[in-house]
């Protein structure tokens, strides 16, 4: 019984002594299992395959990316179709709660400058949306939008910049434009082009399925620096 009690010790001893000089396998393997973060998309109906099949928007698509890429983060898609950057607001905090994410994408404002919101109003929003996620530990990737000529040339160039000015206020990482490629064709912008309009459904808003890789591939240089 002595020998068995000396024999236990030692082991437990070795055990202890192995973790602490990082050598034991199961104190790391743990951790390693562990997904590298969560990534919160809050956006309207271009994050939230409006018109499209299930699985085939540019947030299903990065899913599959992350994956090729073998970076263990899950992505929670909590966008909605027709959403304000108020509407973002006000539902940030109970899905900051709900899933501690790392990195949270907002994907908001074409609907304000649809509805004619004020542009103000519309930064102010981004603002608090970025700075809430940074309180609550995630780091924040803004996507920028523009829109067509016809709201006039003013209007357009300070919508775009609010984007850019919310992300230098805050320290927060921006995708400009998350249509480029898309909606800005050599030929003009969405709705008046040949270029342009293959790649939008018959609303001339939304992106075809076919434009969504591309998307993708704007906002996936940027939030790979975050995740690395």
């Amino acid at each position: 019984m002595y020998r068995r009690n000396l024999y236990r010790r030692h082991f437990i001893a070795a055990g202890v002594l192995a973790a602490l000089a990082g050598t034991w396998p199961a104190a790391g393997a743990a951790i390693a299992a562990r997904p590298a973060g969560t990534i919160l998309v809050v956006g309207d109906s271009l994050s939230a395959e409006y018109g499209l099949k299930r699985g085939s928007g540019w947030v299903a698509l990065l899913e599959s990316k992350l994956k090729a890429e073998k970076l263990p983060a899950t992505v929670v898609n909590a966008s909605i179709s027709g959403d304000t950057t108020s509407g973002g607001r006000s539902r940030l905090a109970g899905l900051l709660a709900q899933h501690q994410p790392t990195h949270v994408i907002i994907e908001l404002g074409g609907n304000d400058a649809l509805r004619g919101l004020s542009l103000r109003l519309t930064e102010d929003n981004l603002n608090q949306m970025t700075q809430a996620a940074q309180k609550a530990g995630a780091r924040v990737l803004l996507i920028g939008m523009q829109v067509p000529p016809n709201y006039g040339k003013d209007y357009g160039a300070r919508f775009a910049a609010l984007f850019a000015d919310v992300a230098k206020a805050n320290k927060a990482a921006l995708v400009p434009f998350l249509l480029k490629g898309i909606a800005d064709a050599p030929n003009g912008t969405a709705g008046n082009s040949d270029d342009n309009t293959r790649l939008f459904q018959a609303d001339r808003i939304h992106p075809r399925e076919e434009a969504h890789p591309v998307m993708l591939a704007n906002v996936w240089p940027e939030l790979k620096k975050l995740l690395k």
